[in-house]
């Protein structure tokens, strides 16, 4: 008797296993549906600077978009760094590079649309109707500056570089089947914001533009929010370097930046890169201009003071 339950159990375990397995490999390849945002690029010089200052500032697209020596050097200089993608990220669920953004129609963006690259930002959704991976959360950014963005990534020459496809392992699979979704603005997306040093736009910047809550806060193992916002406590592991764990940023008595001055924290920005495995963009930040910085320093002191949360290392 026991050794037919055994054999039952070890049946319906197998079952089970091929049936998983099964659905993942169907599920590879889902399409969802998106609009396509009526955004087109144009060849207005100012707007195009613009676009370039976004970019290569506080969107920091440089920094995973580009894998050539010496990028932050050529970012602190005030220079162009090309776009050509091939960055490696080799995380615990695959290997996955960063596109080439250069016109090129073979290997970047040049057979595409602008709705359709504009999709890709806005909602997560290819060419294809493919899920695109969660690492861009440019979703809510104004209409004006996703144009100016388009119109300055049109303008750059093209540059043939192939990058190697995606590859997700066992794990990865199952997320991409069964986890995963495109993710899409969450709130109303606005026409234009006024660049100037208020509060509202210090907003924009660090939760839109600049993304300083997707490292400033806490997650899960998975990815989620599980802190309040710009408390800091996410742990970045580096293989045969210190740990490091992203700083509190509110106005509490533990922020890393509590009793700094205006001036204090944009000197900050104008350092640059002072541990060598910071994940954060220093180099691209520093380019941001001091109103700019200033609008970020404003909206950071409207937070609510908060203590940074125990972090397990």
């Amino acid at each position: 008797m026991k050794k037919k339950i055994l054999t039952w159990l070890g049946v319906i375990i197998l079952l089970t296993l091929t049936g998983v397995a099964i659905a993942t490999g169907m599920r590879q390849h889902i399409t969802y549906s998106a609009p396509l945002p009526d955004i087109h690029a144009v060849k207005d010089s100012a707007v195009i600077a613009r676009g370039r200052h976004i970019v290569l500032g506080p969107g920091h697209c440089a920094d995973c978009h580009s894998n050539v020596p010496g990028k932050d050097s050529l970012l602190k200089a005030g220079l162009d760094v090309p776009l050509t993608g091939g960055y490696l990220f080799d995380l615990p669920f695959g290997k996955f590079y960063t596109k080439n953004l250069t016109p090129d129609k073979e290997t970047g963006i040049g057979s595409k649309s602008d709705p359709e690259l504009a999709r890709v930002i806005r909602y997560g959704v290819h060419a294809d109707g493919q899920m695109v991976l969660p690492f861009m959360p440019f979703q809510h950014m104004a209409d004006e500056d996703l144009v100016a963005v388009l119109s300055y990534l049109r303008s750059l020459k093209p540059v043939h570089n192939r990058i190697p496809e995606n590859e997700y392992n066992l794990m990865g699979k199952m997320l991409k089947a069964f986890v995963l979704k495109p993710v899409g603005p969450t709130e109303k997306i606005p026409a234009s914001v006024k660049a100037d040093t208020s509060v509202a736009y210090g907003r924009y910047l660090s939760m839109v533009v600049a993304n300083c809550y997707e490292c400033h806060t806490q997650r899960d193992g998975v990815g989620n929010f599980i802190g309040e916002p710009m408390a800091g406590g996410l742990v970045f592991e580096t293989p045969g370097k210190s740990t490091l764990v992203t700083p509190n940023l509110t106005p509490d008595s533990s922020s890393r930046i509590f009793g700094w001055s205006r001036q204090m924290f944009i000197g900050r920005f104008r350092m640059g890169k002072l541990i060598e495995h910071s994940h954060m963009p220093w180099a691209a930040f520093s380019r941001m201009s001091d109103d700019e910085l200033t609008a970020i320093y404003n909206y950071l002191h409207t937070l609510k003071p908060t203590k940074m949360p125990k972090v397990e290392q």
